[in-house]
């Protein structure tokens, strides 16, 4: 599988993934590594990690706790404070090796600790493969309101080795399809389609559906590093969907959703909102609107938590002068960024989408 060649780094796959990591170690003066796990990987990952990387480099294990309930400038503090006992210096390398959320949080702590040591992603979901670990965002949540505090910042290198994909739930994969989904309806028909025909299934479909995601990802990432104009439809489902995450993680009487589970019922809503405006097929809208359905099952969002949901949208990164900005669909693979929409057909995909 070729590699890919991103903003200063690249992405390696599978054996080619930790020939290169071994050969950057053995390039570069590194004096100790520094593995950021949280309690899954360091249990289900690390090992195997462990046995790819040369006795003769000293690794050390920094625990965090799992869930994105912990992506905060708190476990930033306790990592930061770690690194420090642990007298990590700028000859220090950090791997991240864990879903988004470690790779997110890590890769913001190893850009910001004494002005940044040398890090590097080896994402162990599928979410954070296609999508988290790839293009240079790092950041953590403020208040559960999605990556408001973060950074661009390169990693040497990021290596997807899709055997981390067997110690992760069919709830996890699951996350992680729907941001393939979404590569589907803004750059790719053909990769929607294999995602509707459930291809996600076969492990050897679903390596070359991961390639071709990152693909997608890191071209636009070329074309528009800052995301000013063309990397902002890669956050298509992602204003309502995101505020929907936000919502249901500060609520401890709601269950939390994964990132993938809020986006699909973002792309529903955003999908209406698209037929509404801009004339989105509604053949298109309901065989998405089916297939979320039927992969994640409905989730319950009470007509009382509407007004909450709509507030959690006035905090998304692109807005601008306190207007929220929408990507919509003219149609498939043919997006608008920048959009206003009416609150009152927000309000409609949330019904429609309940119905």
């Amino acid at each position: 599988m070729d590699s890919i060649k991103s903003t200063g780094y690249s992405i390696y796959f599978k054996d080619e993934a930790y020939m290169q990591l071994n050969n950057y170690l053995s390039n570069n003066q590194i004096n100790k590594i520094f593995v950021l796990v949280d309690e899954n990987t360091k249990t289900l990952c690390l090992p195997q990690f462990k046995n790819k990387v040369p006795n003769t480099i000293e690794v050390v294990t920094i625990t965090i706790n799992a869930g994105e309930i912990n992506k905060n400038i708190t476990t930033c503090v306790k990592v930061w404070t770690k690194l420090t006992e642990l007298q990590a210096d700028r000859k220090s390398l950090m791997v991240n090796l864990g879903g988004g959320m470690v790779t997110d949080l890590g890769g913001f702590v190893a850009s910001t600790f004494k002005r940044g040591i040398k890090f590097i992603n080896i994402p162990t979901t599928l979410l954070s493969m296609v999508d988290a670990s790839v293009g240079s965002k790092t950041g953590v949540d403020l208040d559960n309101l999605k990556n408001l505090v973060g950074l661009f910042s390169n990693p040497e290198m990021v290596l997807i080795d899709p055997t981390f994909l067997t110690t992760v739930s069919e709830r996890e994969i699951k996350s992680g399809v729907a941001e393939i989904i979404k590569y589907g309806l803004t750059f790719n028909p053909k990769l929607l389609i294999d995602i509707k025909d459930d291809k996600w299934k076969n492990i050897n479909d679903l390596n070359d559906i991961i390639h071709q995601s990152i693909s997608i990802k890191n071209n636009v990432v070329l074309e528009d590093f800052r995301e000013t104009n063309l990397r902002k439809a890669l956050n298509y489902g992602h204003t309502v969907g995101h505020a929907i995450e936000s919502y249901f993680l500060e609520h401890e009487s709601l269950e939390n959703l994964l990132h993938g589970e809020a986006v699909a019922i973002g792309m529903v809503i955003e999908a209406y909102v698209s037929k509404k405006l801009h004339g989105f097929p509604i053949n298109e809208l309901e065989s998405l609107k089916d297939y979320v359905l039927k992969t994640y099952g409905k989730i319950t969002i009470g007509k009382e938590h509407y007004t909450s949901i709509l507030d959690l949208m006035k905090h998304d990164k692109k807005n601008a002068n306190g207007v929220v900005k929408y990507i919509l669909l003219k149609d498939v693979g043919e997006f608008i960024l920048d959009v206003t929409a009416p609150n009152d057909l927000i309000t409609e995909g949330l019904d429609y989408y309940q119905a």
